[in-house]
């Protein structure tokens, strides 16, 4: 496998001194190519679990596995850019030495040509989570961690954006985790799907979806919906009877 995880336990201590487990048996993989999206309640830790994955939080017990010298790219659930910068500034700073070609192209699939000489504060969320994931991109990642992109975006321009993500992580094939509060979402983009029960986070279910993203349909789509369902439901009524 291209990833593995496997994440034993973090903690984290508050102000006053109290430890809290944030993640409890994560285990997983991906092959290399591969759409992974985790889906888990508010507060589990999967944020938590995409920067040990980033490698910006170390202290765990457990360990990631990947190939050497991978190239990250990261959209977090905040698109993160800099006001006084750009739209294409803020893209080329994480990118300096993109090239001029796939950089239009990038722009031209996300919808943004129209928008290389804006500022931050001139773009709507929908926008700025765009030039978020063409940052992401232009550095021509090896693996891409996506921390809720489509969040707080109205269902017709998350579906827009969901196609656009589709279609950059096809083309070339890039191993991508997304996080995702979205059963729908997770279903259209995701290859497998991970099920994480409420803090202390475990793996409740792997479910690979077979079929290509551009022959899913709404049939398909609704029977792994309501298997998804199942397995949530079912935890919980697992954990009242404890």
């Amino acid at each position: 496998m291209w990833l593995e995880v496997d994440i034993a336990s973090k903690t984290f201590k508050n102000a006053v001194g109290e430890q809290h487990d944030v993640l409890a048996g994560i285990t997983f993989a991906l092959g290399g190519g591969e759409v992974g999206v985790i889906v888990g309640p508010s507060g589990c830790g999967k944020s938590t679990m995409l920067r040990i994955l980033a490698g910006l939080d170390h202290d765990y017990q457990g360990h990631v596995s990947r190939p050497a010298d991978t190239r990250i790219g990261m959209v977090f659930q905040e698109p993160r850019l800099l006001p006084w910068r750009s739209v294409e500034d803020n893209v080329r700073l994480a990118a300096p030495l993109a090239d001029e070609a796939k950089l239009s192209a990038l722009f031209s699939v996300l919808e943004l040509n129209a928008h290389r000489n804006h500022f931050p504060g001139e773009l709507s969320l929908g926008l700025a989570r765009r030039v978020a994931l063409a940052r992401a991109f232009a550095v021509e990642p090896d693996f891409l961690i996506l921390d809720e992109p489509l969040a707080s975006l109205d269902g017709a321009l998350a579906a827009r954006l969901r196609d656009q993500i589709a279609i950059l992580v096809d083309s070339p094939s890039v191993t991508t985790l997304l996080v995702t509060h979205n059963i729908d979402d997770a279903i259209r983009l995701g290859d497998r799907v991970f099920l994480l029960s409420p803090r202390p986070a475990r793996v409740l279910a792997d479910l690979p979806i077979r079929a290509p993203r551009s022959a899913r349909g709404e049939a398909e789509i609704a029977i792994i919906k309501a298997d998804i369902a199942r397995r949530i439901k079912g935890d919980s009524t697992e954990r009242d009877a404890s």
